[in-house]
């Protein structure tokens, strides 16, 4: 079931967090001799509300690339059902990919978020255990992927925008899912939301990890919470490749430059939305108000564009991942550089008038 008002408890802090933690752990002390021995201590509360507030900032203002990862982990941060709840009006799920089966790591379905009509696709890890395993950790099978391609076609159809939501460790790299075309499955969704003919905005919400997250991930415009990452490989991944060690995976997650801070310093996301102070699962409701936003005016940006013009700006922004500077000034400047060479030929293909003859 959806959390949208999550409560953190001293068990629930990460290994960073030891100051906040016992800070939590006095207020909450002191609660209870307040109700026990009905002796008021809320200026003590309040004294030290206000040094875990400083603590918080002087932690998160300066996370490493490893503590974002965990942040992202946090087993309380909001997952797609608690945006489903908290955000999309009048949601109607669509199930199967008329293949093969309905794959529950991937959730489709129409709804509204705030005036908008949209298509939504979201990748679903759940909650307890017995949720995880169903939706296989949020680890989608190509079914899945296929489920959303179809679901968008028929967005299409009908002039929907599309709004992503990613969320996984990476597609499942299962025997099975091998056999029925993981690798196409995602390739196909890469070329076919390229082309799609209708406003598509992309957001990482959690983990964007490899081809898992890509395989919903192509849109006009990629959106990361600024305590995401979204990288090629698991931290984790990397470091049993590069070191055989899974240990140096703290290293892996410094090299990858898998933060919201470093992807848009490379200009690989257009926007990184804020989270509240300590983390999304501090404050669900906040987080997913803060993502309502962006998408309502990001969506309300797009439509103002046409299709044909929208196609042609998602082809040159996918086309100018990876490109240096030089590069990226070159095209810039080509159109007005196209100009002036066709002006100057134009000067001197110009006949010079013949003088009359007196």
């Amino acid at each position: 079931m959806p959390n949208g008002n999550n409560k953190i408890r001293c068990g629930d802090h990460l290994e960073f967090e030891d100051k906040v933690a016992d800070l939590d752990c006095q207020m909450n002390e002191l609660r209870r001799l307040s109700s026990i021995k009905g002796i008021d201590y809320s200026q003590e509360i309040r004294l030290l509300q206000r040094e875990q507030v400083a603590e918080l900032k002087r932690i998160y203002s300066n996370l490493t690339a490893w503590q974002t990862v965990q942040v992202a982990r946090h087993p309380k941060r909001p997952l797609l059902d608690d945006y489903l709840s908290l955000m999309v009006k009048d949601f109607r799920e669509f199930h199967g990919d008329k293949c093969f089966g309905d794959d529950r790591a991937i959730i489709t379905g129409f709804g509204q978020i705030g005036r908008e009509k949209v298509l939504v696709v979201g990748q679903n890890k759940g909650r307890n255990t017995k949720e995880k395993i169903i939706c296989n950790f949020g680890c989608p099978n190509p079914e899945g992927y296929r489920k959303a391609l179809i679901k968008m076609k028929f967005a299409q159809k009908y002039g929907i925008p599309v709004v992503t939501l990613i969320d996984t460790p990476g597609a499942y790299p299962g025997i099975g899912a091998e056999e029925r075309g993981q690798a196409q499955a995602i390739a196909v969704n890469l070329l076919e939301m390229s082309r799609l003919r209708v406003p598509i905005i992309c957001i990482c919400i959690g983990e964007g990890g490899s081809g898992g997250a890509l395989g919903i991930g192509v849109g006009d415009k990629m959106a990361m919470l600024e305590f995401a990452y979204y990288s090629v490989i698991s931290p984790e991944g990397c470091a049993a490749i590069l070191w055989r060690d899974g240990s140096q995976a703290p290293h892996a997650a410094e090299a990858l430059k898998l933060t919201s801070k470093d992807l848009y310093k490379l200009e690989l996301v257009d926007a990184v939305i804020p989270e509240p102070l300590g983390g999304a699962h501090r404050n669900v409701h906040e987080t997913v108000y803060n993502v309502e936003k962006y998408i309502v005016k990001t969506l309300r940006d797009l439509k103002r564009t046409k299709i044909d013009n929208l196609l042609e700006n998602r082809y040159r922004k996918l086309r100018s991942i990876g490109i240096s500077p030089a590069e990226k000034l070159r095209r810039k400047t080509l159109a007005g550089r196209e100009k002036i060479r066709a002006a100057i030929e134009k000067i001197h293909t110009k006949q010079k008038p013949v003088p009359a003859k007196v």
